[in-house]
């Protein structure tokens, strides 16, 4: 269940949704369901991601067009069995998506591989893992 956190300035929901879309649609392409595909985006205020020393909105930003982000922190949690190509293609796929390139200032990408016997996902009437594995209900209280 890979599931993509972009922590960015403020991004519109048409352009969040598209980004989506796209890391889903590129997922999808390698074999993943596209209903186990978790994208999620955290807006960053002003001034609460530095590198050097320096907020990164300090940091010099020349695109010729606006749909460039300024700056860009993504964790992606993925399969540990997951190779390098998988992980390559995946982080060209978000920063492309987010318009991130040569002139995008900081932009910081990281893979967390997690096992899905490390993941819990809500499942109607209980909890199970994303391996399969049903939850017990905890015993009843006498």
């Amino acid at each position: 269940m890979p599931t993509i956190t972009i922590r960015t300035p403020e991004l519109p929901v048409p352009r969040r949704r598209a980004v989506a879309l796209r890391v889903t649609r590129w997922l999808t392409a390698q074999g993943v369901q596209a209903g186990h595909v978790v994208v999620r985006f955290e807006p960053t205020e002003e001034s609460t991601v530095f590198s050097g020393g320096m907020p990164v909105e300090a940091l010099p930003h020349e695109t010729p067009d606006a749909t460039g982000v300024h700056h860009a922190s993504v964790t992606c949690c993925v399969g540990p069995d997951r190779d390098d190509a998988f992980r390559d293609g995946l982080a060209r796929c978000v920063t492309e998506a987010l318009g991130a390139d040569a002139t995008t200032p900081f932009c910081y990408l990281e893979f967390r591989p997690t096992s899905p016997s490390d993941v819990y996902l809500g499942a109607g009437d209980g909890l199970r893992r994303a391996d399969g594995t049903a939850v017990r209900p905890a015993p009843a209280a006498v």
